[in-house]
């Protein structure tokens, strides 16, 4: 028997292949949306893919299990509160799947979501793993504010934190303690608030330093799990009805994107995200154009700007970049959002002014200072005792409620999301000078 683990940094979400060695067979965790890895995997291990377990609706990641489902004649297993739209096999509390020596035992742990599921790995008449999706994380669990208003079945967060705390303590915390924990996410992710790095656990580790599973009362622990929760991204309801439904095939929907000329010209008032290095931008870009800068976690603010109710050009400085971008974006199932792909290679017409930071420190009170921090991260301190607080999420809807009679200034915690918020502001307030603090941020901690 063998476990592996795929990882995905970018949205900080972990897979899972298990092996029979005995039949040669393997069963698939929580897919991510390009298939090509656990195809890699079976192949290099003479196996056949006949499982693939979805733990819960994702939402904040696209899942391949349909397209897996379509091509290697894989069942597909879910809860039956998800009410897949795709073929499948229900996959409730006591279900067993077997494949060779190992057995796979289904038990219903909602919380994070209703329909979620976590999968107890057996093997040799012992409980070796657990698979807990996004109800179990290290040192954290799942957030249970995502289903208030997505998927098949709905659920007040209260309610859920309510299942989440019978879901550890019931079910999860009963395993013996040198059950190893493999869990959906890991550091970084917006499923939870304060996940560790570790990419694995055992449960003894977890009932020991997880401060979710310390011994309080019901009431407690609703209160704990729902206060300080990161903002949700504009995209996670989308996803959780991609994947409730299937998402279409990777590949061909990459293939679909439309690639236009270099240095297109989208009409006014069209949504453009530009992912060049925000120095490149400056210098030359596009009316209303927002900079979200091709890095690790481009995909996670595209989905938390632009909406899945709105279609969107894509700009890069290269070919190979545009790429780069457009896989990112299936990652969420936004390649399907994309009216036009293209190259910019000549500096646009609207220019962004460079800020003075020795002018700025000496005469703060002279500009509007926007803090577009998340509001949990304004609570554990301010950089500057007069700024605004609007989040970066929440921008584009509130960007006119910044006062304009003097040049503003935007920043962030270290300079990656002040080049998107600048951009913003800039659009909404044309007739005003925007400066984006970037990297400089960090004299002023």
């Amino acid at each position: 028997m063998k476990i592996e683990q795929f990882e995905d940094k970018g949205l900080a979400h972990y897979a899972y292949a298990i092996l029979s060695e005995k039949t040669s067979e393997v069963v698939l965790i929580d897919p991510a949306r390009n298939p090509q890895p656990y195809y890699d995997f079976a192949e290099k291990n003479n196996a056949k893919i006949v499982g693939v377990i979805e733990t819960h609706p994702h939402a904040d990641f696209v899942s391949s299990h349909l397209e897996i489902h379509e091509k290697t004649g894989a069942t597909i297993y879910a809860h039956s509160l998800v009410g897949a739209d795709y073929p499948h096999k229900t996959f409730d509390e006591g279900e067993v799947l077997e494949i060779g020596d190992v057995k796979l035992k289904s038990i219903h742990t909602p919380g994070h979501s209703p329909d979620g599921i976590s999968i107890v790995l057996e093997h040799e008449g012992k409980d070796k793993a657990v698979f807990t999706g996004d109800t179990l994380f290290i040192g954290d669990v799942g957030r249970p504010d995502l289903r208030e208003s997505a998927g098949n079945v709905t659920a007040k967060r209260e309610e859920l934190a309510r299942q989440m705390y019978q879901s550890t303590r019931e079910k999860l915390m009963k395993l013996d303690d040198d059950v190893l924990v493999y869990p959906a996410h890991g550091a970084g992710t917006l499923c939870g608030k304060g996940l560790s790095e570790a990419n694995s656990s055992t449960i003894g580790a977890e009932k020991m330093s997880n401060y979710a599973l310390q011994e309080m009362s019901e009431d407690a622990f609703v209160k704990v799990l729902t206060e300080d929760q990161p903002f949700i991204p504009k995209y996670f309801g989308y996803d959780v009805g991609l994947n409730k439904q299937g998402a279409p095939s990777y590949q061909p929907s990459l293939d679909k994107v439309k690639k236009l000329e270099k240095n297109y010209k989208p009409g006014k008032g069209a949504v453009i995200v530009d992912g060049r290095s925000e120095k490149v931008f400056k210098k030359g870009h596009l009316e209303g154009a927002i900079n979200i800068q091709n890095g690790g976690k481009f995909e996670t603010w595209l989905g938390s700007i632009i909406g899945p109710n709105e279609r969107y050009y894509l700009i890069a400085e290269t070919e190979d970049e545009l790429d780069d971008l457009i896989r990112k974006a299936s990652k969420i199932g936004y390649e399907l959002l994309i009216e036009g792909a293209f190259v910019q290679t000549e500096a646009g017409e609207e220019k962004s002014p460079v800020i003075d930071v020795a002018e700025f420190k000496e005469n703060q009170d002279q500009y509007t200072i926007v803090d577009i921090r998340n509001a949990s991260e304004v609570k554990v301190g301010k950089f500057f005792d007069k700024a605004i607080n609007i989040p970066l999420p929440e921008l584009r809807e509130r960007a006119r409620e910044i006062p304009s009679d003097k040049p503003v200034v935007v920043h962030c915690a270290g300079g990656y999301r002040s080049a998107a918020g600048s951009s913003i502001v800039e659009a909404a307030l044309p007739d005003t000078k925007v400066l984006d603090l970037s990297e400089a941020v960090n004299d002023f901690k």
